[in-house]
């Protein structure tokens, strides 16, 4: 079946079954392999992307709830990785392993454009559901301050 998809402001023909998980879209059919697969239910969110601006993981989303959205990867955040959460997350260094790291952008940047200054308690709540297996997180919610700062929106 031939379903048309808008990824990082490019449109894509994608010939593939309409339940199809998104993930393997991205990765497996457009080859956007920055979105990663962590555990297949939806429970780590390494791979997180933005559906028309909200967070989903792509595990667990049929690719045909993607026709006719806005679907953008960690690859479409910034055209040089420039976005304030990506600057933010090089300058306090979260990174250890860094495999969860696409999916903790991606949820961060849908949290900063909700709220510009969000408190540690917001923070929390919002990144609930990425895990990180390294234990950075409270590199994490300094630079999701530090992306505040910077004005991620």
């Amino acid at each position: 079946m031939a379903l048309t998809l808008n990824v990082n402001g490019t449109s894509h023909t994608v010939d593939v079954e309409a339940e199809t998980p998104l993930l393997w879209v991205l990765r497996d059919t457009i080859g956007l392999t920055g979105t990663k697969y962590g555990c297949g239910i939806a429970r780590c969110g390494a791979c997180t992307v933005h559906l028309d601006g909200q967070p989903v993981k792509s595990c667990n989303t049929k690719v045909s709830a993607a026709v006719g959205a806005r679907v953008t990867t960690i690859e479409g955040l910034s055209a040089n990785s420039n976005h304030p959460v990506q600057v933010a997350w090089t300058e306090i260094g979260v990174p250890q392993c860094g495999y969860c790291q696409s999916g903790q952008i991606m949820a961060a940047a849908a949290l900063l454009s909700k709220r510009a200054r969000p408190t540690d308690a917001e923070i929390d709540e919002a990144m609930l559901d990425n895990l990180c297996r390294c234990g950075t997180y409270l590199r994490i919610r300094a630079a999701i301050h530090r992306a505040a700062e910077l004005g991620a929106r």
